[in-house]
């Protein structure tokens, strides 16, 4: 029988990957900045409309703000890290689904067990499990 398991893919940073991966989150945390702007600028136009709550508007906007800007203090977090990684370190990137074969008696902590896909500038380098 076959079944479905996720498998995580990992990167292994050189100097390529770290520059690609500190360049995503400088463009994430651009695009968040961006939202949290537009926000604001759109919370005081409605804000200036009269039949409104603007208390409830206030709540509103700043939420959705606030959220933004937790986002980019994990993206923050995760520049920190990247500058702290010395090359060679493995990084999970993400998970795939890939297809398993199960027969009886096999055992099943070692079909589940983690296997890893390992991708090294853009080059699978190595499978896992």
């Amino acid at each position: 029988m076959k079944i479905m398991k996720k498998v995580p893919v990992k990167q292994v940073l050189t100097e390529a990957s770290k520059a690609k991966l500190t360049a995503e989150f400088e463009k994430q945390k651009k695009q968040l900045d961006q939202e949290c702007q537009q926000l604001s600028f759109e919370k005081r136009r409605i804000e200036m409309k009269q039949n409104i709550s603007r208390e409830e508007v206030s709540k509103r906007f700043q939420k959705e703000i606030d959220r933004r800007k937790e986002k980019i203090r994990w993206v923050d977090y995760k520049l920190e890290q990247l500058h702290i990684l010395p090359l060679g370190s493995e990084i999970t990137e993400g998970e795939v689904e890939t297809m398993v074969d199960v027969r009886v008696g096999d055992d099943w902590d070692v079909v589940m067990s983690e296997g890893a896909i390992v991708v090294q500038d853009g080059k699978v380098i190595r499978m896992d499990g």
